[in-house]
């Protein structure tokens, strides 16, 4: 399993663009071969935090050259994020539990 760690703030005055975009990609993502899961946290200070989960580096990669992707990473990169680190890695173990 591959997951993305892909930390970020918003610039301010995109938040509302930056909405409708990230809306389409969650449903793009979803219907990419490989897909998992994916999920944003907000920090109290702003900060967001996706966790993006896919069975498999080929899966996550196609993701990462889609084309509708590629055009909002760009818009990410020149306008929406004020600052932003990913974070792409292998899981090496991974276990859980439910009551």
């Amino acid at each position: 399993m591959i997951v993305t760690v892909f930390r970020s703030r918003l610039a301010a005055e995109t938040q509302s663009e930056y909405a409708q975009w990230a809306k389409r990609m969650s449903q793009l993502a979803a219907t990419m071969p490989g897909y998992i899961s994916h999920k944003l946290f907000v920090a109290q200070d702003g900060e967001r935090l996706m966790l993006i989960e896919f069975e498999s580096e080929e899966g996550m990669r196609a993701w990462s050259v889609h084309p509708e992707h590629v055009q909002a990473k760009k818009l990410g990169r020149q306008r929406f994020f004020a600052e932003y680190r990913v974070q792409v890695c292998n899981v090496v173990r991974d276990s859980n539990a439910k009551r």
